[in-house]
């Protein structure tokens, strides 16, 4: 058998795993559930993620499957009406669920969603409703059906997003603030406040609502069209890391007062980690983890970085740049199976600290440098918008014998990502999903305008 006729044959078993994990609802297809790994208990691995279900949608479009697409768009739009509460707390209307699952009893069939209340820690999803928006916009570019998000029912969802997302409550700052554990990485990791892929999302979101919103809702169009310049600003002016930003934050002054000051959020020089100066390349750079007061992230966090490329956050040089350094530190942002989702791994008193104590986000596990198939979606899009296509193939090619072999893991472990998640479930979902979609995208790259936006 040819190399040809293998990954063909491993394509169409992933696809046979994908359509296994479908979700049925009153006998329509309505999403697909996180896991079918048969040797541990389900927990909440047999409901449907509203991020999951993303890349496995993606497939499902462009495999002509959209029926499921619109079925899940229109059924998650129910549950955000549903009332959501916490400790007699009722949480805003716009807020969609991080999952739901269907229960049957007495003959009778429902949705029951989980808004954060009954989640690791209790956050309720700050993407999800961001991710919904998306995928809304990849169903109508599949389809053409524009008249779906034109829908009264439809609209009024895009607005309750909006009256959630766009308020400013405490803050003076275009980003939108979260807590700990709002979206993938949804364990305590230090990345509450500005967290970089909120915002890329949050940009995303807010264009696609550009896009869907009629004329007639004058008032939100002008939000979100101010909301974007000001978001795109604040991002790349502040959250961009090379070499020469990282000259100027090592040159700061601090604790100045002003409107006209460098250092605006008062960064103290002293806070770069040793690691960085060594690491960046002279033609690499990317977005930082998250930025608020006295503080900037220098982690590197994959996901925000290719979605920014995926989305258009990134420009041109900036998008190369990003990919230059995926090229330029392989060894440690991809390894032997991409993509670490996390560079470095935090450890000792500041993993104790910021963790919690957190034994499955230990170093060089799960979020903590863990290695996540399921970003090899938006790897293969940012290499092919960038004409890198090359850096796609290489690290499908290194992903797809391994992820049949190990029955496609939820994540891998190690600083190389060598080692099968010690927690990790088998025939993850949104692993196999990743996979597929990646590979769909580089074959067919016609269908980037399902996501990509330009």
């Amino acid at each position: 058998m040819n190399i040809q006729q293998s990954t063909d044959r491993h394509f169409e078993e992933a696809m046979e795993l994908l359509n296994t994990s479908i979700l049925y609802y009153r006998g329509q297809p309505i999403g697909t559930i996180a896991a079918q790994d048969p040797t541990v208990d389900a927990l909440n691995y047999d409901q449907c993620f509203i991020r999951d279900f993303v890349p496995s949608a993606l497939v499902f479009l462009m495999q002509g499957q959209t029926d499921i697409v619109r079925n899940f768009l229109i059924e998650t739009l129910n549950l955000q009406s549903q009332p959501k509460e916490m400790d007699c707390f009722e949480a805003e209307t716009g807020l969609m669920p991080a999952s739901f699952k269907v229960v049957q009893a007495d003959g009778k069939e429902w949705l029951e969603a989980d808004f954060g209340e009954a989640a690791i820690a209790r956050v309720p999803p700050a993407d999800s409703c961001l991710w919904w928006l998306i995928l809304l916009r990849a169903y109508v570019q599949a389809t053409g059906d524009v008249a779906l998000a034109h829908q009264p029912e439809f609209q009024t969802g895009i607005k309750l997003i909006l009256d959630l997302c766009l308020a400013h409550r405490f803050s003076l700052y275009p980003t939108l603030l979260v807590p700990d554990g709002a979206f993938m990485i949804d364990r305590r990791m230090g990345v509450y406040g500005h967290p970089l892929e909120i915002q890329v999302l949050f940009y995303a979101g807010l264009r696609v609502a550009q896009e869907f919103l009629l004329p007639e809702e004058d008032r939100y169009l002008k939000a979100v069209t101010q909301r974007l310049s000001a978001l795109h600003y604040h991002v790349w002016e502040y959250y961009w890391i090379d070499l020469n930003r990282l000259n100027q934050i090592y040159r700061f002054e601090v604790d100045e007062y002003g409107e006209n000051i460098a250092n605006k959020f008062n960064i103290y020089p002293a806070s770069i980690p040793a690691w960085l100066t060594d690491w960046l390349p002279e033609t690499g750079g990317y977005l930082a983890g998250n930025l608020g007061p006295g503080r900037l992230d220098f982690r590197f966090f994959a996901l925000g970085n290719l979605l920014a490329i995926v989305f258009s956050l990134a420009d041109e040089s900036e998008s190369q740049s990003i990919m230059n350094l995926f090229e330029q530190r392989w060894q440690d942002l991809i390894g032997y199976m991409p993509v670490k989702l996390c560079y470095p791994a935090i450890e000792g008193e500041e993993w104790r600290t910021l963790t919690g104590c957190d034994p499955k986000n230990s170093p060089w596990s799960y979020h903590n440098g863990g290695n996540w198939a399921v970003l090899l979606w938006a790897f293969a899009i940012a290499a092919q918008k960038t004409g890198r296509v090359e850096l796609a193939e290489r690290a499908i090619n290194i992903a797809e014998e391994r992820l049949v072999q190990d029955s496609y893991p939820e994540y891998y472990d190690g600083r190389s990502g060598y080692l099968i998640g010690r927690e990790a479930r088998l025939s993850q979902t949104w692993s196999i999903a990743g996979l597929l979609a990646a590979k769909e995208f580089i074959a067919h790259p016609d269908h980037l305008s399902l996501i990509s936006l330009e």
